[in-house]
This record gives C-alpha cells, sequence and structure tokens, in this order.
C-alpha cells in the first residue's frame, strides 16, 4: 500500500506534516557569502560598462513566468571591476529581483553562456546547501505564482517595489526528502526541457525563412529557370531608384502589397486568459491581455503604432491587436514580414511626446517587388516554416498550463512522487 502522509496547515498553505518548513537562511549554503545584495548602484553605473568581460545579472535577465534565466542582453564590467563589486554568482545561484519588479526569479544554469557573473544593484544572490535543497527544487518553489505573490506582498518599498536580505532570508521554503526534491524537478524539468526544445526549433525555422529571402530578394540569387542562382549565373540586372534590380522586376510603394489598418481599443479584458477571455489582446511588442471575441480571425502582421516600434509580430491565430497597433493583411505574408523586419522605424516616427507611426508612413515606403511567380514560390516555401512555428508555439501553451498546473501540486504533495509503496 501506498504510504499515507498527514498533513499540516501553514501561512504559505497546506502540506504533508513529515516535510520540514524552513527560511532561506536555514538552507542556504554555509558560505560565508551565500546570500547577497547587489552593489550601490554608484558603484555599478553604466561609466564602468565596457564591451567584453564579466556579464551583469539585471532585472532583463530574470523574470515572472518561471523562465529560468534570459542568458543574453547584457552588459559587461572587466574582471578587475567585478573583482572589486565581489558580488559574484555562477551556476546553480537564484537570483531575485530586490527593486522594481518583484517575484521575478532565475537560476544560473549548468550550461550557462558564462561561468561567471556578477549581480547588479537591483539584484540578491542566493546559494543553497546541496544537501538539504536542490537548486533546480529552490527555483521551482521560488517562481511558483503563490510564491510570487508572497514575495510581492513583502514589499518595503514607498515609490519603488523593494525587498532587501532580510525579507529574502525570512522566505518560507517546504523541504521534502531529497529523492521527492528529485522527483519533482524530474517531471517539471522534462516539461521544461520540452519547451525550450521547441523555441531552439522556431529560432532555426525563422533563421532559415529569413536566409531564404535574404539570398532571393537581397541578394538576388533565386533560382532560375534552370535552378542555378540568378545574379551569379549572368542573370540580367536592370537599374533602378533602388540600385541593379533583376530584369521583370519594379520598384514601388509598400501599399502595393499590403493593407494596412490600425488596432482597436478593447471595451473589456482580462489580465489573465479563461475560458470566458481566450482571445489574445497584443500590444505593441507583446501579449497585453484577453478578451472574449477577435478582431482578426486571418494571418496578419501587427507593428506597433504608439510607444514601441521594432517588434514585428506574425499571428496566424485569431486576435485582438490594441489601438496602439498598426495591422499588415497580405498575400505575399512572408515577404511582408520579412520586410517589416528590415524597416528602420526611428527614420519614421513622427510623434513629438512619444513615438509614433502612421499608416501612410509603411504605405508610402519604396520597395522592391519581385515578379509575381517568385512571390508566390517564397509564400509556398515559408508558409510550412510559420505553420511549424506556430504549431510549435500552441504544444509550448499546453506543456506550460500542464507544468503550471502539477507544480502546486506537487509542491504541496497532493501529488505525490518518490513514495515508497
Amino acid at each position: 500500500m501506498r504510504q499515507q502522509l498527514n498533513f499540516k496547515e501553514t501561512e504559505i498553505g497546506i502540506f504533508p506534516r513529515e516535510w520540514p518548513l524552513l527560511a532561506v537562511d536555514d538552507i542556504k549554503a554555509n558560505d560565508k557569502k551565500a546570500i547577497i545584495s547587489g552593489p550601490f548602484g554608484s558603484n555599478i553605473s553604466s561609466k564602468y560598462f565596457v564591451e567584453s568581460g564579466i556579464p551583469v545579472i539585471r532585472g532583463n535577465n530574470l523574470s515572472t513566468d518561471m523562465t529560468r534565466f534570459i542568458d543574453d542582453s547584457f552588459v559587461f564590467v572587466t574582471p578587475e571591476k567585478a573583482e572589486e563589486l565581489g558580488t559574484w554568482a555562477a551556476r546553480g545561484d537564484i537570483i531575485f529581483t530586490a527593486a522594481g519588479t518583484l517575484g521575478q526569479v532565475g537560476i544560473i544554469e549548468k550550461d550557462s553562456k558564462y561561468e561567471k557573473y556578477v549581480i547588479s544593484n537591483k539584484q540578491l544572490r542566493l546559494r543553497v546547501n546541496n544537501a538539504l535543497v536542490g537548486p533546480l527544487f529552490a527555483f521551482y518553489w521560488f517562481s511558483n505564482p503563490e510564491m510570487v505573490r508572497y514575495i510581492e506582498q513583502r514589499n518595503t518599498g514607498s515609490t519603488i517595489p523593494l525587498i532587501n536580505l532580510s525579507v529574502l532570508k525570512s522566505l518560507p521554503i517546504i523541504v521534502p526528502p531529497v529523492e521527492i526534491q528529485d522527483g519533482i524537478v524530474e517531471i517539471l524539468d522534462s516539461l521544461d526541457k520540452k519547451i525550450v526544445y521547441n523555441q531552439k526549433v522556431n529560432l532555426n525555422l525563422e533563421e532559415i525563412g529569413q536566409a531564404i529571402f535574404k539570398r532571393w530578394f537581397i541578394d538576388f540569387e533565386f533560382p532560375n529557370d534552370n535552378s542555378k542562382p540568378y545574379k551569379s549565373s549572368g542573370g540580367e540586372m536592370v537599374d533602378s531608384e533602388l540600385g541593379e534590380i533583376p530584369k521583370g522586376w519594379k520598384v514601388g510603394n509598400f501599399e502595393e502589397i499590403i493593407d494596412i489598418t490600425s488596432g482597436k481599443r478593447p471595451n473589456e479584458k482580462s489580465e489573465t486568459k479563461n475560458n470566458e477571455y481566450s482571445i489574445p489582446l497584443i500590444g505593441a511588442s507583446s501579449v497585453m491581455g484577453f478578451v472574449k471575441e477577435s478582431l482578426y480571425d486571418e494571418p496578419i502582421i501587427i507593428i506597433g503604432r504608439v510607444g514601441t516600434h521594432g517588434v514585428v509580430q506574425r499571428v496566424l491565430s485569431p486576435s485582438f491587436p490594441s489601438d496602439n497597433t498598426l495591422v499588415i493583411k497580405s498575400k505575399y505574408y512572408g515577404y511582408s514580414y520579412q520586410t517589416l523586419k528590415m524597416i528602420d522605424y526611428e527614420s519614421l516616427n513622427v510623434g513629438t511626446t512619444q513615438p509614433l507611426i502612421t499608416q501612410s508612413s509603411i504605405k508610402n515606403m519604396k520597395m522592391i517587388i519581385p515578379v509575381e511567380k517568385l512571390l508566390d514560390e517564397y509564400e509556398s516555401v515559408v508558409s510550412k516554416i510559420f505553420i511549424k512555428i506556430d504549431d510549435n508555439n500552441k504544444e509550448n501553451e499546453i506543456l506550460g498550463l500542464i507544468r503550471d498546473s502539477l507544480l502546486p501540486k506537487l509542491m504541496s504533495g497532493k501529488i505525490r512522487v518518490g513514495m515508497a509503496k
């Protein structure tokens, strides 16, 4: 028979009685600097940043959506400056945001890009005692929604949300036996690995679509009638106002191949997705909520109209673009998408108090328009790529929902792993 556990009620929920509820201060490593805060801001300001060296972990490297670590977009300090700061972080360390977006948690993984990092003035770093708690178990515990809310409620700031070392040290953590921790991590990690794999596949597919675009429409090495690269095989080129182009191509305005409109403001929205509010409300750079009904049920491309510019979002499923966006439809969807990714949006800005791009600015852009046959061929190729990317994204959404549903049940002992029979 499966072993039966009694449960106990705590300030953060109900857990098996045999699992001790400890504080972060109890599970930290034996190192003298197992828990540290970042340096004073003046010690790590932009004047100390260099092109390469030791990466600095900032808020943009952390998230509240259980992304483990965004191992990119760093600023750097010299090794000498890093030694002076002493706010080191290494593989297996857990990083918390201390100022700003509370609840952001990350873990530096075994395969991280760098062996060593330093944390900024707005981060805290925890190094756990592996004999008590596995680092990945601790990450899952602190990044689950209940603990994110708990951390947010510990805010000690007045104008800017803050937590300090005392708050971090007092955060509660349930500590099952190590074999149970390992079982919990194995389940959650397997889901996360599949999500990451799909993301890498999508990145490769995006690069393939972009590479074909560049070869065909920028280098003019599309297949000729003999399946040879056009330009390098002696294909005829003619002059145009945008430089030499293949014979039969032309220069025109973007509006010749696209329809463009502005998004709308929804009457109501939900911050979270549920059965009633299931359609993504898409802003200038990302999903900003959910609404009841779609504005578009067809493939569209969304760019920012007000505020954020330069993010090009491809949307194949029903959606509701917000009023700070521009919405592009085109028979030549893939070609339009790649063209939009190449635009210098800053040069199109007509805003004074905040960035603004008009429909006319996009419509009247001069561009090279290839012959229809080649555009059709490109669409045939990239449409399959887009469908595969969309399928992977849908699978990741399902995997994320499964993980998020399992996590609190596993952590609370409602679903048992590693139990004796």
